[in-house]
């Protein structure tokens, strides 16, 4: 029996292949349309959270295929519109490779948007972002300074595990650099 694909389906999946192709070359690991952060090797992640020019390259190369935009190597040439809109996905990823990071480093229990697959942050982003930007990561209880975190409003508690970042990235550099 033949195998029938929904026209936007398949699109979509040929939209994946290509944003994914980049990503499989460089760091030698398979990504699909399921792909979530947790799935990517700690390596892959620490090199995509250090926000580079070589990272973001491969977030703006999944953002614009997926979007039919073309390749991240044309980013310079989209209209000013446009660029908001793959900045706007590529900050939200962004954040997310970064806490997922965190979470591996044992600082977070969990962040907003880690049952979320890469394609869907990207593709859903305009019904997805507005909620996951109003919560925020929940600390690790073995983080040191969790007592005092608990004790903080909810935007003190956002900015205490952002300015957590800087010293996440550093930690996660070593991991980088060896790709």
């Amino acid at each position: 029996m033949p195998l029938i694909i929904d026209l936007e389906e398949g699109r979509l999946l040929m939209a994946v292949k290509k944003g994914y192709r980049n990503w499989t070359s460089r760091f030698g690991e398979e990504f699909g349309m399921e792909t979530q952060l947790s799935q990517i090797s700690f390596k892959t992640l620490s090199y995509l959270a250090q926000s580079s020019n070589d990272g973001t390259f491969y977030i703006y190369d999944l953002i614009m295929n997926l979007r039919e935009l073309g390749s991240g190597f044309e980013f310079n040439e989209l209209g000013p519109d446009e660029k908001i809109a793959v900045i706007d996905r590529h900050l939200l990823v962004l954040d997310r490779v970064r806490f997922e990071c965190m979470k591996r480093l044992g600082w977070l229990e969990t962040y907003p948007g880690e049952e979320s697959t890469l394609v869907e942050l990207i593709t859903r982003f305009d019904k997805l972002a507005p909620a996951l930007q109003a919560k925020f990561p929940l600390l690790s209880k073995d983080y040191p300074g969790y007592e005092q975190y608990c004790a903080m409003n909810t935007f003190d508690k956002e900015a205490f595990v952002r300015k957590l970042i800087p010293k996440a990235l550093k930690e996660i550099e070593a991991y980088s650099t060896t790709l």
